[in-house]
């Protein structure tokens, strides 16, 4: 049997990274994971998520390269640079990953899923222990257990159980929050807002945005300490404090700050005081899953964010009298690692529950008891109702292993030349029309037809995607596109050579569903 290279990529709000797996296709392989920013004196698994660019708008440098030449910049020098950071969660746009042609090569893992397959393997001294006490995931079938993704945009929660053979079942349905590390960042940079003179702080940084930035460089790696810290203050923000204070001690000091020489320190409260919020919707999000009638028997912290002390101290507290609490020693590495083993073995997670309804748009014989008048039109002498949302899978569904769904579509009007499939999705069960409250489009795409034409629309469902493609019974003509299952802020791509034949299981519905035109 040929090699298969499995390559897993996670582009996340703080820190991006990537692994990669060359091997057998039956032979174990322990995935390669680059090392970035020792040239800096660092040895990190993943580099920050910034780019720079110059005055021309050209990219510089990307990770720690671009991090580090910005905070080496002067004042003035740095004003001519165009520097970005956390920028993933407002980033709309489909990247070319791979090559048009290629994109069943393309697969979406999901974080807490891949950190699950990758920790569910580890030994006892892979996790940390305070106590000593050699502890691991428990394989047995019906062990269930919580897996919480800490990263720095967000916190994901998703809830597995061992089945029978070491596979993975979904129990509750995905849930989160956007109160990951980055939270703590930003209330750090309030307090320095607050503890100076006013307008300070915002002064300095716009004239001096590269020390602004070395500060919260600083703070990143200081912010996991229980003690108090001292953070040097750059001289630019001294002398401008001094200039709009009236005395010599110009920091608030009743705020949990002092100011000691070149350098603000923090009292170890004040620094606590930070993380309130992101562990406060920690607690409610797992107090939640906690109430659901679940039998957990761990919580699993993964992610770069999990690595703070106080917060796995936090989890303990809270939770620790319910179930253990687990943390890997290598908890910024478990989704690149376990997303290149799901890249290896896709049929690990067996069973999903969907985070939405999913559907595609129809038109109905209309019934003036059930449809507004507004979606009435009349065409091949039939008076039909418009933009009816046609159900494909329920949110909180059990989604298996892959099958395949069919339908048989026919145009609504004699004379159409295209017929147009648009899919959606949203949080509703039963949702009716498509351009109903809290109702999204996914994707589109639209195939030319002769008169009459019939087509048929196939949607494979059971992955991390629903894939449906849409084939002209009359030319043989197919369109495909993907739409992700699940929440896509759990994302990690990967770029998968195989080529195997996946078995799928087949549906067929008899009704013949109409479908417009392109708009």
């Amino acid at each position: 049997m040929g090699e298969k290279f499995v390559i897993a990529i996670d582009f996340g709000t703080a820190y991006s990274g990537y692994a990669f797996s060359i091997a057998k296709r039956d032979e174990e392989s322990q995935p390669y994971v680059p090392r970035w920013g020792r040239e800096y004196g660092f040895d990190s698994p993943k580099t920050p998520t910034c780019i720079l660019f110059n005055e021309y708008e050209t990219c510089l440098s990307f990770g720690y390269e671009a991090k580090m030449a910005y905070k080496e910049m002067g004042g003035e020098e740095a004003k001519k640079y165009y520097y970005f950071e956390y920028f993933k969660m407002v980033l709309d746009s489909k990247a070319g990953i791979v090559a048009e042609g290629g994109e069943e090569k393309l697969v979406i893992a999901l974080e807490p899923e891949a950190a699950s397959i990758w920790c569910k393997n580890l030994p006892s001294e892979g996790f940390i222990s305070e106590k000593h006490n050699e502890e691991s995931l428990d394989q047995s079938a019906g062990t269930q257990y919580i897996v919480v993704d800490c990263g720095g945009g967000t916190i994901d929660f998703t809830v597995h159980e061992v089945l029978g053979g070491g596979a993975l079942k979904e129990r509750h349905k995905a849930s989160g929050n956007d109160l990951g590390g980055q939270t703590v960042d930003r209330k750090f940079m309030q307090f320095l807002r607050e503890i100076f003179p006013e307008g300070v702080w915002d002064e300095f940084e716009q004239n001096s945005p590269s020390a602004a930035q070395r500060m919260m460089y600083d703070f990143t790696y200081l912010k996991q300490s229980e003690k108090d810290v001292q953070i040097s203050c750059p001289f630019a923000l001294g002398k401008l404090a001094k200039e709009k204070s009236d005395t010599e001690n110009f920091v608030k000091s009743e705020l949990g700050a002092s100011w000691d020489g070149d350098f603000i320190k923090i009292s170890r409260d004040k620094m606590r005081s930070f993380y309130d919020e992101s562990l406060q919707g920690i607690t409610e999000n797992l107090m939640e899953i906690f109430t659901s009638g679940l039998n957990i028997k761990y919580i699993l912290l993964v992610g770069g964010y999990a690595q703070s002390k106080v917060l796995q101290q936090h989890i303990t507290d809270q939770f620790g009298h319910q179930c253990k609490v687990l943390c890997p020693f290598r908890a910024q590495e478990a989704i690149l690692r376990g997303a290149v083993e799901f890249g290896r073995n896709p049929n690990v997670v067996a069973s999903r529950k969907s985070s939405y309804t999913y559907g595609f748009a129809v038109c109905e014989k209309f019934d003036e008891s059930k449809h507004k008048k507004e979606k009435k039109f009349t065409a091949k002498g039939v008076e039909l109702s418009r933009d009816i949302f046609r159900k494909l899978v329920e949110e909180g569904e059990d989604l298996g292993s892959e099958k395949t769904r069919k339908f048989l579509c026919s145009s609504a009007r004699a004379d159409q030349k295209q017929i147009k499939l648009r899919f959606y999705s949203t949080f509703k069960k039963n949702p009716v029309y498509i351009d109903d409250s809290d109702v999204e489009e996914e994707g589109s795409f639209t195939l030319d037809i002769t008169e009459d034409s019939k087509v048929k629309l196939e949607i494979k469902i059971g992955s991390t995607e629903i894939v449906p493609t849409v084939i002209n019974l009359t030319t043989g003509e197919k369109k495909q596109v993907k739409i992700d299952l699940m929440t896509t802020d759990r994302e990690c791509v990967i770029d998968d050579d195989s080529e195997d034949d996946v078995s799928v299981g087949s549906s067929f519905q008899s009704e013949e569903y109409i479908l417009d035109g392109a708009d």
